[in-house]
Protein backbone atom coordinates (compact mmCIF):
# COMPACT_ATOMS: atom_id res chain seq x y z
CA UNK A 1 0.00 0.00 0.00
CA UNK A 2 2.01 2.67 1.36
CA UNK A 3 5.66 3.90 1.82
CA UNK A 4 8.13 4.67 4.39
CA UNK A 5 5.98 4.41 7.79
CA UNK A 6 2.96 2.41 5.82
CA UNK A 7 2.72 -0.91 5.07
CA UNK A 8 0.82 -3.91 3.55
CA UNK A 9 -1.73 -4.41 6.61
CA UNK A 10 -2.91 -8.36 6.29
CA UNK A 11 -4.84 -8.00 9.34
CA UNK A 12 -6.22 -5.94 12.17
CA UNK A 13 -6.47 -5.94 15.85
CA UNK A 14 -10.17 -5.34 17.59
CA UNK A 15 -9.81 -3.61 20.88
CA UNK A 16 -12.59 -2.33 21.41
CA UNK A 17 -13.69 -5.88 24.07
CA UNK A 18 -10.16 -7.07 24.43
CA UNK A 19 -9.42 -3.64 26.74
CA UNK A 20 -11.62 -5.67 29.43
CA UNK A 21 -9.98 -8.91 29.28
CA UNK A 22 -11.15 -10.38 33.02
CA UNK A 23 -14.92 -10.43 31.45
CA UNK A 24 -14.13 -12.17 27.92
CA UNK A 25 -15.97 -15.70 29.58
CA UNK A 26 -18.78 -13.25 30.36
CA UNK A 27 -19.36 -11.71 27.30
CA UNK A 28 -19.08 -14.36 25.58
CA UNK A 29 -21.55 -16.03 27.32
CA UNK A 30 -23.67 -13.05 27.00
CA UNK A 31 -23.08 -12.21 23.07
CA UNK A 32 -24.01 -15.98 22.22
CA UNK A 33 -27.30 -15.94 24.41
CA UNK A 34 -28.15 -12.75 22.46
CA UNK A 35 -27.07 -13.68 18.97
CA UNK A 36 -29.39 -17.36 19.92
CA UNK A 37 -32.51 -15.00 20.75
CA UNK A 38 -32.14 -12.99 18.15
CA UNK A 39 -31.46 -15.41 15.43
CA UNK A 40 -34.29 -17.66 17.05
CA UNK A 41 -36.86 -14.86 17.59
CA UNK A 42 -36.16 -12.94 14.08
CA UNK A 43 -36.11 -16.36 12.03
CA UNK A 44 -39.64 -17.50 14.06
CA UNK A 45 -41.54 -13.88 12.81
CA UNK A 46 -39.99 -14.81 9.33
CA UNK A 47 -41.81 -17.97 9.39
CA UNK A 48 -44.67 -17.49 10.49
CA UNK A 49 -45.74 -14.38 8.21
CA UNK A 50 -44.63 -16.73 5.04
CA UNK A 51 -46.45 -19.49 6.29
CA UNK A 52 -49.70 -17.66 7.85
CA UNK A 53 -52.11 -16.30 4.92
CA UNK A 54 -53.59 -13.90 7.18
CA UNK A 55 -50.65 -11.97 7.70
CA UNK A 56 -49.95 -11.46 3.91
CA UNK A 57 -50.24 -7.69 4.11
CA UNK A 58 -48.14 -5.06 3.72
CA UNK A 59 -47.24 -4.38 7.29
CA UNK A 60 -46.24 -8.14 7.91
CA UNK A 61 -44.07 -7.73 5.18
CA UNK A 62 -42.13 -5.34 5.46
CA UNK A 63 -42.10 -6.65 9.35
CA UNK A 64 -40.88 -10.29 7.31
CA UNK A 65 -38.07 -8.15 5.91
CA UNK A 66 -36.72 -6.10 8.91
CA UNK A 67 -36.32 -9.29 10.57
CA UNK A 68 -34.22 -10.49 7.33
CA UNK A 69 -31.96 -7.01 8.09
CA UNK A 70 -32.14 -7.80 11.45
CA UNK A 71 -30.47 -11.28 11.41
CA UNK A 72 -28.37 -10.18 8.55
CA UNK A 73 -26.89 -7.13 11.31
CA UNK A 74 -26.20 -9.21 14.04
CA UNK A 75 -24.78 -11.93 11.98
CA UNK A 76 -22.00 -9.41 9.82
CA UNK A 77 -21.21 -8.57 13.52
CA UNK A 78 -21.44 -11.09 16.44
CA UNK A 79 -20.31 -14.19 14.71
CA UNK A 80 -16.50 -12.71 14.47
CA UNK A 81 -17.11 -11.19 17.34
CA UNK A 82 -17.73 -14.23 19.27
CA UNK A 83 -15.36 -16.60 17.61
CA UNK A 84 -12.43 -13.37 18.88
CA UNK A 85 -13.88 -13.51 22.02
CA UNK A 86 -14.13 -17.50 22.77
CA UNK A 87 -9.94 -17.59 20.83
CA UNK A 88 -8.89 -14.34 22.84
CA UNK A 89 -7.25 -13.63 19.54
CA UNK A 90 -8.62 -10.38 18.64
CA UNK A 91 -8.22 -10.01 15.20
CA UNK A 92 -9.55 -9.49 11.42
CA UNK A 93 -8.37 -10.08 8.41
CA UNK A 94 -7.94 -7.14 6.03
CA UNK A 95 -10.20 -9.09 3.11
CA UNK A 96 -12.85 -10.01 6.43
CA UNK A 97 -12.62 -6.68 7.53
CA UNK A 98 -13.89 -5.03 4.40
CA UNK A 99 -16.38 -7.65 4.25
CA UNK A 100 -17.40 -6.84 7.60
CA UNK A 101 -18.08 -3.18 6.60
CA UNK A 102 -19.84 -3.76 3.53
CA UNK A 103 -22.46 -6.21 4.94
CA UNK A 104 -22.88 -3.98 8.68
CA UNK A 105 -23.59 -0.59 6.23
CA UNK A 106 -25.91 -2.64 3.99
CA UNK A 107 -28.03 -4.56 6.55
CA UNK A 108 -27.53 -1.84 9.14
CA UNK A 109 -28.91 0.82 6.61
CA UNK A 110 -31.57 -1.31 5.38
CA UNK A 111 -32.97 -1.57 9.10
CA UNK A 112 -33.01 1.82 8.55
CA UNK A 113 -35.13 2.26 5.74
CA UNK A 114 -37.23 -0.40 6.19
CA UNK A 115 -38.61 1.64 9.44
CA UNK A 116 -39.19 4.41 7.60
CA UNK A 117 -41.24 2.18 5.11
CA UNK A 118 -43.01 1.47 8.05
CA UNK A 119 -43.94 4.35 9.30
CA UNK A 120 -44.95 5.49 6.21
CA UNK A 121 -46.96 2.61 5.97
CA UNK A 122 -48.87 3.21 9.25
CA UNK A 123 -49.40 6.70 8.07
CA UNK A 124 -51.60 5.72 4.93
CA UNK A 125 -52.95 2.87 7.16
CA UNK A 126 -54.55 5.17 9.89
CA UNK A 127 -54.68 9.11 8.19
CA UNK A 128 -55.66 7.71 4.79
CA UNK A 129 -57.71 3.80 5.66
CA UNK A 130 -59.85 4.52 2.42
CA UNK A 131 -56.99 4.63 0.03
CA UNK A 132 -54.91 2.03 1.99
CA UNK A 133 -55.37 -0.56 -0.37
CA UNK A 134 -54.85 0.94 -3.33
CA UNK A 135 -52.12 2.94 -1.79
CA UNK A 136 -49.76 -0.03 -0.49
CA UNK A 137 -50.53 -2.29 -3.08
CA UNK A 138 -48.19 -5.56 -3.43
CA UNK A 139 -46.78 -4.15 -6.48
CA UNK A 140 -45.56 -0.84 -4.39
CA UNK A 141 -44.72 -2.89 -1.41
CA UNK A 142 -41.99 -5.26 -3.81
CA UNK A 143 -40.86 -1.79 -5.35
CA UNK A 144 -40.50 0.10 -1.98
CA UNK A 145 -38.69 -2.87 -0.61
CA UNK A 146 -36.32 -3.37 -3.42
CA UNK A 147 -35.00 0.57 -3.70
CA UNK A 148 -34.17 0.26 0.08
CA UNK A 149 -31.99 -2.93 -0.81
CA UNK A 150 -30.55 -1.37 -4.07
CA UNK A 151 -29.61 1.65 -2.23
CA UNK A 152 -28.17 0.62 0.63
CA UNK A 153 -26.11 -2.01 -1.40
CA UNK A 154 -24.92 0.68 -3.57
CA UNK A 155 -23.81 3.16 -0.23
CA UNK A 156 -22.23 0.15 1.24
CA UNK A 157 -19.86 -0.47 -1.94
CA UNK A 158 -18.96 2.87 -2.33
CA UNK A 159 -17.60 3.21 1.17
CA UNK A 160 -15.91 -0.42 0.83
CA UNK A 161 -14.45 0.45 -2.46
CA UNK A 162 -13.24 3.88 -1.32
CA UNK A 163 -12.22 2.26 2.21
CA UNK A 164 -9.72 -0.64 -0.27
CA UNK A 165 -7.78 2.58 -1.80
CA UNK A 166 -6.50 3.83 1.47
CA UNK A 167 -3.47 2.35 3.19
CA UNK A 168 -3.29 1.72 7.29
CA UNK A 169 -0.64 2.19 10.02
CA UNK A 170 1.39 -0.59 10.94
CA UNK A 171 0.41 -1.29 14.20
CA UNK A 172 -3.58 -2.29 12.60
CA UNK A 173 -5.28 -1.30 16.00
CA UNK A 174 -9.35 -0.61 15.68
CA UNK A 175 -10.55 0.96 18.78
CA UNK A 176 -13.88 -0.62 17.91
CA UNK A 177 -15.45 -4.27 18.29
CA UNK A 178 -15.72 -4.23 14.64
CA UNK A 179 -14.88 -2.63 11.23
CA UNK A 180 -16.94 0.72 11.13
CA UNK A 181 -15.74 3.73 8.74
CA UNK A 182 -14.80 6.11 11.75
CA UNK A 183 -12.46 4.05 13.19
CA UNK A 184 -10.66 2.93 10.04
CA UNK A 185 -10.77 6.04 8.78
CA UNK A 186 -8.86 7.44 12.13
CA UNK A 187 -6.36 4.29 11.45
CA UNK A 188 -5.41 5.49 8.05
CA UNK A 189 -2.10 6.61 7.02
CA UNK A 190 -3.29 8.26 3.15
CA UNK A 191 -5.41 11.46 2.40
CA UNK A 192 -9.03 10.23 3.60
CA UNK A 193 -10.74 13.77 2.29
CA UNK A 194 -12.70 11.81 -0.41
CA UNK A 195 -13.87 9.39 2.15
CA UNK A 196 -14.65 11.86 4.73
CA UNK A 197 -16.64 13.91 2.03
CA UNK A 198 -18.70 10.70 0.64
CA UNK A 199 -19.95 10.14 4.34
CA UNK A 200 -21.38 13.60 4.49
CA UNK A 201 -22.25 13.32 0.78
CA UNK A 202 -23.73 10.05 0.33
CA UNK A 203 -24.24 8.98 4.03
CA UNK A 204 -25.68 11.93 5.08
CA UNK A 205 -28.77 11.36 3.49
CA UNK A 206 -29.02 7.70 3.93
CA UNK A 207 -29.01 8.66 7.48
CA UNK A 208 -31.46 11.35 7.54
CA UNK A 209 -33.49 10.46 5.00
CA UNK A 210 -35.19 7.35 6.10
CA UNK A 211 -35.08 9.72 9.71
CA UNK A 212 -36.75 12.12 8.17
CA UNK A 213 -39.49 10.12 6.39
CA UNK A 214 -39.83 8.36 9.60
CA UNK A 215 -40.54 11.89 12.09
CA UNK A 216 -42.81 13.31 9.89
CA UNK A 217 -45.15 10.19 9.40
CA UNK A 218 -45.29 9.70 13.29
CA UNK A 219 -45.65 13.44 13.19
CA UNK A 220 -48.80 13.21 11.06
CA UNK A 221 -49.56 10.20 13.07
CA UNK A 222 -50.17 11.34 16.29
CA UNK A 223 -51.82 14.51 15.22
CA UNK A 224 -55.00 12.26 13.42
CA UNK A 225 -55.16 10.11 16.25
CA UNK A 226 -55.43 12.97 18.80
CA UNK A 227 -58.86 14.10 16.39
CA UNK A 228 -59.92 10.62 17.37
CA UNK A 229 -63.13 11.03 19.87
CA UNK A 230 -61.77 9.71 22.98
CA UNK A 231 -64.77 7.50 23.63
CA UNK A 232 -64.73 5.38 20.59
CA UNK A 233 -61.64 3.19 21.58
CA UNK A 234 -60.37 3.89 18.07
CA UNK A 235 -57.58 5.91 19.74
CA UNK A 236 -56.31 3.63 21.92
CA UNK A 237 -56.05 1.06 18.70
CA UNK A 238 -54.80 3.25 16.88
CA UNK A 239 -51.79 3.84 19.12
CA UNK A 240 -51.81 0.12 20.12
CA UNK A 241 -51.16 -0.39 16.74
CA UNK A 242 -48.07 2.21 15.54
CA UNK A 243 -46.40 1.46 19.63
CA UNK A 244 -44.72 -1.52 19.07
CA UNK A 245 -43.10 0.23 16.13
CA UNK A 246 -42.41 3.55 17.92
CA UNK A 247 -40.86 1.64 20.55
CA UNK A 248 -38.01 0.12 18.04
CA UNK A 249 -37.50 3.29 16.24
CA UNK A 250 -36.97 5.17 19.19
CA UNK A 251 -34.57 2.56 20.77
CA UNK A 252 -32.52 1.98 17.23
CA UNK A 253 -31.88 5.95 16.29
CA UNK A 254 -31.36 6.82 20.20
CA UNK A 255 -28.57 4.53 20.07
CA UNK A 256 -27.07 5.24 16.16
CA UNK A 257 -27.33 8.86 16.91
CA UNK A 258 -25.46 8.54 19.85
CA UNK A 259 -22.75 7.13 17.65
CA UNK A 260 -22.72 9.09 14.41
CA UNK A 261 -24.32 12.20 15.29
CA UNK A 262 -22.76 13.54 18.94
CA UNK A 263 -19.39 14.22 18.94
CA UNK A 264 -17.21 11.35 20.24
CA UNK A 265 -15.44 11.65 23.91
CA UNK A 266 -11.59 11.11 24.11
CA UNK A 267 -13.02 7.42 25.12
CA UNK A 268 -14.32 5.32 22.74
CA UNK A 269 -16.75 3.51 25.57
CA UNK A 270 -19.59 5.36 24.78
CA UNK A 271 -19.69 4.46 21.38
CA UNK A 272 -18.95 0.83 21.71
CA UNK A 273 -21.92 0.58 24.26
CA UNK A 274 -24.15 1.94 22.09
CA UNK A 275 -23.06 0.07 19.00
CA UNK A 276 -23.75 -2.99 21.37
CA UNK A 277 -27.42 -1.31 21.44
CA UNK A 278 -28.09 -1.47 17.80
CA UNK A 279 -26.12 -4.11 16.12
CA UNK A 280 -27.49 -6.89 19.63
CA UNK A 281 -30.07 -5.43 21.14
CA UNK A 282 -32.52 -3.94 19.09
CA UNK A 283 -32.44 -7.07 17.10
CA UNK A 284 -32.94 -9.11 19.64
CA UNK A 285 -35.81 -7.55 21.08
CA UNK A 286 -37.54 -6.72 17.61
CA UNK A 287 -39.31 -10.07 17.74
CA UNK A 288 -40.58 -9.26 21.37
CA UNK A 289 -41.76 -5.84 20.80
CA UNK A 290 -43.68 -7.18 17.60
CA UNK A 291 -45.37 -10.39 18.99
CA UNK A 292 -45.74 -9.97 22.07
CA UNK A 293 -47.68 -6.62 21.89
CA UNK A 294 -49.60 -7.79 18.30
CA UNK A 295 -52.69 -10.45 18.68
CA UNK A 296 -52.52 -11.31 14.94
CA UNK A 297 -49.34 -12.33 15.54
CA UNK A 298 -49.51 -13.95 18.53
CA UNK A 299 -52.37 -15.90 17.06
CA UNK A 300 -50.42 -16.52 13.94
CA UNK A 301 -47.83 -17.72 15.79
CA UNK A 302 -50.01 -20.29 17.89
CA UNK A 303 -52.04 -21.28 15.04
CA UNK A 304 -48.19 -22.57 13.53
CA UNK A 305 -46.89 -24.15 16.89
CA UNK A 306 -50.14 -26.21 16.91
CA UNK A 307 -50.15 -26.95 13.41
CA UNK A 308 -46.60 -28.06 13.09
CA UNK A 309 -46.10 -29.62 17.12
CA UNK A 310 -49.49 -31.03 18.04
CA UNK A 311 -50.95 -32.02 14.81
CA UNK A 312 -49.83 -35.76 14.06
CA UNK A 313 -48.13 -36.25 10.43
CA UNK A 314 -50.02 -38.17 8.04
CA UNK A 315 -47.74 -40.54 5.91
Amino acid sequence: MGHGNQTIIYEFLLHGLSQWSEYQHLFFGLFLFMYLVTLAGNSLIFLVIVSEACLHTPMYFFLACLSFADIGLSSSIVLKMLHNTYTQHHTISYTGCLMQLYFFLTFGNLDSFLLGVMAYDRYVAICRPLHYNTAMNPRLCILLVSACFVMTNIHALIHTILMSKLSFCVHGEILHFFCDISPLLKLSCSDTHINELMVFVVGGPVLMFPFLCTMVSYIQIVSAILRIPSGSGGRRKAFSTCGSHLSVVCLFYGTTSSVYLLPSSSSSTKDIVSSVVYTLVTPMLNPFLYSLRNRDMKKALKNLIRSRIFTPSSY
